[in-house]
């Protein structure tokens, strides 16, 4: 809660972090001032790229009392506008699951290695940044809260198995270590509302805990106030109170 009479701070640049294959790449990094200690986070930027929307999202999550990191999970692609990355590494095929895993985890290691830092870290993305988020934590990531945002491509069928997407992120649910929350459009088609189903009836299979929420109103992209077609404001305030509370839950009041 706000407090107009408590000091306030934060501080903001781009930093080099070195990935867990070894490879160093630029991220963005934001936290409050002051002697902390502060849960963490990594944020993994949508499919659009690196974009100005994460660079306000980090703000946002430092000024929420969060020390935060956002990759460039481009990176490797070379630098430019962001439409013009993103471009490339469509052309590309798209980044392969085992270099985010890596640069995910990448951030995770810098995060601990802050000594204001309270030990608990967090994972959130939206669209192809929420598969990356669940993808991550699935695959070792020593994180205690997932926020997946309309994530496509959780649930993927056989034929859309490749040397870059080896396995279905939903098919490493069981190795899921914390609880993950999960918020959706039900006129989304990536994932659509049966896909969502079917990831949930995975999580209860293995006993992990969750809590998601489908909008009736709602499509891809509700949270995204730059894109006036996408952005539902009812969704978004709602999630976004959903988001604030399913973190101090589980990354602060402990």
């Amino acid at each position: 809660m706000m407090d107009t009479g408590a000091y306030e701070g934060l501080i903001a640049e781009t930093v080099a972090v070195r990935s867990d294959d070894g490879t160093y790449l630029n991220a963005y990094y934001a936290r409050p001032l002051g002697p902390g200690p502060f849960p963490g986070m990594v944020l993994f930027h949508h499919r659009p790229g690196w974009d100005e929307w994460y660079r306000h999202l980090t703000h946002r999550f430092a000024y929420r009392g969060y020390v935060t990191i956002c990759p460039d999970l481009y990176f490797r692609y070379g630098h430019g506008s962001p439409d013009d990355v993103a471009a490339r590494v469509r052309a590309a095929g798209d980044v392969p699951d085992r270099q985010v895993v890596a640069d995910g985890i990448g951030c995770v290691t810098f995060l601990r290695a802050q000594p204001f830092l309270n030990g608990r870290i967090g994972l959130m993305g939206t669209c192809s940044g929420g598969r990356h988020a669940y993808l991550t934590a699935c695959s070792g990531a020593d994180v205690q809260a997932v926020v997946d945002c309309w994530g496509g491509r959780v649930v993927m069928a056989p034929e859309d198995l490749n040397d870059k997407y080896p396995v279905a992120p939903i098919d490493l649910t069981r190795n899921l270590p914390c609880p993950v929350l999960g918020l959706f459009g039900e006129k989304d088609r990536s994932p659509s509302p049966a896909e969502v189903a079917q990831h949930e009836e995975e999580l209860r299979r293995h006993g992990k805990e969750y809590e998601f929420y489908t909008y009736p109103d709602a499509g891809h992209g509700f949270f995204y106030d730059d894109r006036p077609a996408a952005y539902r404001a009812a969704a978004a305030v709602d999630g976004w109170e959903k988001v604030w509370d399913f973190l101090g839950r589980h990354l602060t009041r402990q």
